[in-house]
């Protein structure tokens, strides 16, 4: 916008320049002419004089001032110039001072040719701004005015030549520019359409990846229910069946049964937990995993604290419900494993994506030895890099024996109803 402003505004400044000075010194040139009636100069009839000057005004304006656009068509252009070079030769005839007025012929070459032809359009008029710096056309009569006459043109063609290169060569660079501002504007809205599309198949990705996600939730709870509750509950009916059959050791098989119960109980506890956690029901991120933070610190009696960077906002629930698992499991292992005196949490929101990184200053390990789940309910390293995967996630892990362990967990940042 503002490049188109500057442009419109050079246009008026050029359209009054070429106005007032056409204008202008067509009448002052009119004026000097009768000024200088009486100085041994030719003078012509004031009415012819005075009618020359008219026309030419009444040329100009029709063809320039009333209709600026026939700049663009070469053709009229052509015309216009060729009536002017008649009518300035007629000027000069009359007078030598309209010298002053064709030597606005310059701007309507610049204003109305294009390139090469500019230097073909300069040549007449240099020709009658010559003829009219010896003293007009009648001095051609008198002996050597022609070699005065050759330098003076000489002199007029190369000034002009100089001119005319000066503004071609402008308005190359001008238009070189206006060129790279419309390949930059056509680059940006190629990457502005690439981008869009980006966030779009972004957006999709992640839908499949939430469908398979769901799917594979799906499938572990089937294989929780099938593996641990139906078991459970065969190992129960069992028990009670041989409570019946074996009166003497009913006590023995009702314990074993009262057993198996309550650990079904928590195998069932833990599985609805696996869900959307409550925290995330009635608070946002940050909160949520203060709290939990909170709750495991006073647990454990580690100290604990949970810094967050950037603007949070509200993510898709699959990926803030992924995020507090992480911390939840990451804490988990670090009670279990790590015998930390220390922990640090860092929430990091940024433009694209969302970081949780879980430090410690704890026993550490070796990162190339896997850890997996076990009875007490944690799902391990690999299942949670699985759990990341399925929100197009990564976890990176830095740990050495001894030296404390950095968990980094980085997943999209796909805020509800589109791309943050």
């Amino acid at each position: 916008m503002l490049d188109a402003e500057a442009e419109e505004g050079s246009q008026a400044v050029r359209e009054w320049w070429i106005t007032w000075l056409t204008y202008g010194t067509l009448a002052g040139s009119f004026v000097l002419a009768l000024a200088t009636r009486d100085s041994g100069l030719p003078a012509r009839p004031i009415p012819l004089v005075l009618l020359l000057t008219v026309v030419t005004a009444a040329w100009i304006g029709w063809w320039i001032t009333l209709h600026p656009q026939w700049e663009k068509r070469l053709g009229h252009m052509l015309v216009f110039l060729a009536g002017l070079y008649v009518l300035n030769v007629a000027l000069v005839w009359c007078s030598p001072f309209y010298g002053v007025f064709t030597w606005t012929g310059y701007l309507f070459v610049a204003y109305a040719l294009p390139g090469r032809w500019r230097l073909a359009g300069a040549v007449p008029v240099a020709a009658v701004a010559a003829a009219s710096q010896i003293g007009g056309v009648q001095n051609f009569a008198e002996d050597g005015v022609w070699l005065i006459y050759g330098a003076v043109l000489g002199c007029n063609v190369l000034i002009a030549t100089v001119m005319l290169q000066v503004e071609t060569r402008t308005e190359q660079n001008h238009a070189r520019r206006e060129q790279m501002l419309d390949e930059l504007a056509e680059a940006n809205a190629k990457l502005e359409t690439a981008m869009r599309e980006n966030a779009g198949l972004h957006a999709q990705l992640l839908v499949q990846a939430r469908e398979a996600g769901v799917l594979d939730e799906r499938q572990r709870m089937a294989g929780e229910i099938h593996d641990v509750l139906a078991q459970g509950l065969t190992g129960i009916v069992t028990q009670l069946e041989a409570a019946e059959g074996h009166p003497g050791e009913r006590d023995r098989h009702l314990a074993a049964a009262k057993r198996l119960a309550r650990e079904s109980l928590t195998e069932a506890r833990r599985s609805v937990q696996a869900l959307r956690p409550q925290q995330l029901d009635s608070a946002a991120l940050p909160e949520a995993l203060g709290e939990i933070v909170e709750i495991w610190a006073e647990r454990t009696g580690v100290k604990a604290e949970l810094v967050t960077t950037g603007m949070p906002r509200r993510l898709l629930p699959e990926i803030e419900t992924t995020l507090l698992r992480t911390a939840q499991e990451g804490l988990a292992n670090v009670a279990r494993h790590a015998g930390a005196h220390r922990v640090g949490l860092t929430l990091s929101y940024m433009e694209d994506v969302v970081t949780l990184d879980v430090r410690d200053d704890g026993a550490g390990f070796d990162p190339a030895q896997s850890r997996t789940g076990g009875a007490d309910g944690g799902f391990g390293l690999q299942g949670m890099r699985e759990r990341l995967a399925r929100i197009a996630g990564t976890m990176e892990i830095e740990s050495e024996p001894g030296g404390g362990t950095a968990l980094s967990a980085c997943v999209p940042a796909v805020a509800v109803g589109g791309i943050a």
